[in-house]
């Protein structure tokens, strides 16, 4: 900003060189320095005020723009109003659904203190009656309004007020109040902005609205009014599994057709959408439905324990085996075995359950006899075998051999059609366990419900439902839509960060860094890992570190040469 002083004023300009500011100056010499300085700041302050307010304008149409939720994008308003106005509290009053009363949307106050239930609700009376009648804003001193505006709770403590309409095509919505403890004389181009903002605000409210009730009724023709329709509540259940969405249909379908056979399964999906319900749905199925079925997660157990828990073992095979054991195959005889986590079993254990699948027969460990199981086996796994066998992580026959028939269970996101169903399963079984009872829930609820990613899935919904009935006080569930909201913007960014973003390559840089660096030393070591000739001992780590290092990094241990 720059200025200049003539015969006669006293000329302001910003940067671009146009004129904002034009003072008459009185020739006075003594006091002339004075009155030119006082005047220079008062422009420059006027002019970092317009600033602030173009930018607050500017900040609620992006908002509007990124689908913000109201009561968010309120907040930061109001907030920013106070600072540009210089007033001591702003607020924002909107009109429920069908209500004749003005609920607290948003306000900030200079002490931080903020209206508790009660005093959050208004009747439109008085000062607020009338401007919403009229859509004629009020300011003045409350001493000089009606009793009703005097009484009000958030005018305690000032002397001055503001009322200002929120309307859209003639029709209020609600009202813009500002308040301040000292007497107020508010300027033209203040009042002109605060006009400009309530219809600002005004329309983006209706906006958001909009914007959710196109939600809500997409999420009714959906589930109904309810969430679900009493015809959805009473569809059977397969295998335990609920849903009707195309994409959970194309699964079933398959494990119609594949239950019938003895083929071995593989069933691949992300974690939590529940691949052990389908494994258990071929089992029920099946004609071994009156054998066992057993379960192993092959990431659970140590890679030194794990051939012990498939095969079993003998007695004194190795210190600790007080006793002969019998394993999950053997135990598996004449039904079905689950082996879930399928990716994680070693390499050098990974022959032995191939030849299970080939010949039918293994060996305890520590044992000699050859042992038969007729056994029925069904993979899980939320990894890309293919990819691991090309890199050398997954040998190629056993993958072949396990992907006889593959059946990949479609994530939640991928079928937002069968989260009202869900929901109403999970709330009814919560209920029945916890002996509470949840009659309604709210369309608007299940909207929000139906917009989330669910990065976690079907087992991320049952969390999230189970705690929304143990905090729910009545019959109508209650979900905590902001935490929700803000979760799933926190996943969108984070995804969004693996693009572009200086952050995101420097983390690329440093993990193809240390994968190179470990890739070395394995190459060093001839593939092997411990040892004091192993990988991890050259870069001067544990065993256990480095395992964990590879495994964060997607690499596989090759086994060491001969």
């Amino acid at each position: 900003m720059t200025s200049s002083v003539h015969a006669d004023e006293l000329r302001v300009s910003d940067a671009s060189g146009d004129r904002v500011a034009l003072f008459p100056l009185e020739i006075d010499y003594a006091a002339g320095r004075k009155t030119i300085e006082d005047r220079f700041l008062a422009a420059e302050l006027e002019l970092r005020r317009e600033k602030e307010r173009v930018a607050l304008l500017l900040a609620l149409n992006e908002a509007v723009a990124s689908n913000v939720p109201v009561q968010e994008m309120v907040r930061g308003i109001v907030a920013s109003v106070r600072d540009s106005i210089r007033c001591d509290a702003v607020a924002v009053f909107l009109f429920g659904d069908g209500s004749s009363h003005l609920r607290l949307c948003a306000e900030a106050r200079c002490d931080g203190s903020a209206l508790d239930g009660e005093q959050a609700v208004h009747s439109a009376r008085g000062v607020l009656g009338a401007v919403l009648r009229s859509r004629v804003p009020w300011i003045g001193n409350l001493a000089d309004a009606a009793e009703p505006a005097k009484r009000s709770s958030f005018f305690e403590g000032f002397r001055s007020g503001c009322v200002l309409p929120l309307a859209v095509r003639d029709r209020a919505i609600g009202i813009l109040v500002l308040g301040r403890r000292e007497e107020w004389t508010l300027s033209s181009d203040a009042l002109e902005f605060l006009l400009n903002l309530g219809k600002q605000i005004a329309v983006a409210v209706e906006y958001s609205r909009a914007v959710a009730e196109n939600a809500d009724l997409k999420a009714r023709r959906v589930a109904g009014e309810l969430g679900c329709r009493d015809e959805d509540r009473r569809q059977p259940e397969f295998g335990g599994i609920v849903g009707k969405s195309p994409a959970l249909c194309r699964a079933l379908k398959q494990i119609e057709t594949v239950s019938s056979a003895d083929s071995t399964v593989l069933v691949h999906g992300e974690t939590g959408t529940g691949k052990e319900l389908l494994a258990r749905a071929v089992h029920d199925l099946s004609g071994r439905r009156s054998g066992p079925f057993v379960k192993l997660n092959c990431a659970a157990i140590s890679a030194g324990l794990l051939e012990s828990e498939l095969f079993g073992h003998e007695k004194g095979a190795f210190t600790g085996a007080f006793a002969q054991r019998v394993g999950r195959f053997e135990a598996a005889h004449g039904g079905t075995i689950f082996l879930d986590e399928v990716g994680e079993i070693p390499l050098d254990l990974q022959p032995k359950l191939l030849r299970v699948l080939q010949e039918r027969e293994f060996e305890r460990v520590g044992g000699s006899r050859t042992l038969r199981t007729d056994t029925r086996v069904v993979a899980a796994t939320n990894r890309d075998l293919k990819d691991m066998v090309a890199r050398g992580g997954f040998r190629s026959d056993l993958f072949y051999r396990l992907n006889v028939f593959p059946i990949r269970v479609p994530a939640l996101r991928d079928r937002p059609e069968d989260i009202p169903l869900l929901v109403r399963h999970v709330v009814e079984d919560v209920c029945r366990r916890m002996g509470r009872s949840i009659l309604r829930i709210p369309s608007s609820t299940m909207s929000v419900l139906c917009r989330y990613a669910w990065p976690g899935n079907v087992r991320e919904l049952q969390n999230v439902v189970e705690r929304a009935v143990i905090l729910s006080a009545g019959p109508v569930l209650e979900i905590d839509a902001e935490e929700l909201e803000a979760t799933d913007r926190r996943s969108r960014t984070e995804d969004g960060e693996a693009d572009g973003t200086p952050l995101s390559m420097v983390r690329t840089a440093l993990r193809q860094a240390q994968r190179d660096e470990i890739l070395r030393a394995l190459k060093e070591a001839g593939g092997r890992v411990g040892g004091p000739e192993g990988a991890a001992a050259k870069l001067g780590l544990k065993r256990t570190t480095f395992i964990a290092r590879m495994r964060k990094l997607g690499i596989e241990a090759r086994p060491a040469a001969a």
